[in-house]
Parts: structure tokens; sequence; C-alpha cells
């Protein structure tokens, strides 16, 4: 990936704050939608931009799709997202979602933090397709 698709994937502020809320770990559209408050159509179209560019991947669990920064990454990549990472902690809106992962978290088990492993079996993040 040149550094010129890197910046493309970049010059949008929920694309910025997704990537932002990965860097913390894997996460879940409904996730997202929670944390970001938007519409589920909106994350999934942000999520599959960056996917298709390769600034995030993605894997099956259960009815649940679940988005992580890639394992491998370019020089140029982990040097853009190390610098997200820390002009994120200036930025009000990156600092109130990095608080709603926090208490998003607390919401699921140690073992499984994403939506198809709830610590109760009344509620769930995700409801079932």
């Amino acid at each position: 990936m040149s550094l010129v698709e890197i910046y493309q994937c970049l010059c949008d502020p929920t694309r910025l704050r997704i990537l932002h809320l990965l860097g913390q770990g894997e996460l879940c559209v409904c996730h997202f939608q929670e944390i970001l408050g938007e519409p589920q159509v909106k994350i999934s179209k942000h999520l599959a931009y960056l996917r298709s560019h390769g600034l995030v991947e993605s894997r099956k669990e259960a009815n649940w799709v679940i988005y992580r920064l890639p394992a491998k990454r370019s020089r140029e990549l982990t040097a853009n997202l190390a610098c997200l990472q820390d002009c994120a902690q200036e930025d009000p809106v990156f600092r109130k979602d990095a608080a709603r992962r926090a208490k998003l978290s607390d919401k699921f088990s140690a073992e499984s933090p994403i939506c198809c492993a709830p610590k109760t079996k009344k509620t769930a993040c995700c409801p079932t397709p």
C-alpha cells in the first residue's frame, strides 16, 4: 500500500475513529455502532472500505464479523497508526470513544471480549440475525 492510499483512507473522521478503536483491540460492528453512535450501514461501509484497502482484517465468529488491525503492516501504515494514537490523546472525540469502549468491554467476559460471549445470558450486544 502506498503512502497516498493510506492517506486517502485516513481522510475521513469515522475511519480515523474506527482505526483508533482498533488500536486497542478487535471489535464487532455492533460495538462500533454503540461506541460511535452511527448506524450499522455507515459503519459497515467504512469497514468494507478499510478492508478493501488493507487497513483492517476481519474474521467470522458465529453470526458476527470481528475486525482488527492487520497483523502484517507496512512501515508507512505502522508509522501513521502510531501518529493517530498519539494525536488522538489530544482530541476529546477520541477520548470519549476510548471511554465508551472501556465501558463496553465491562459488559463482556475477559475470555471473549466480543459480542458473542456476554457476561449474562439474559442480554446480548448483537441480536441474532
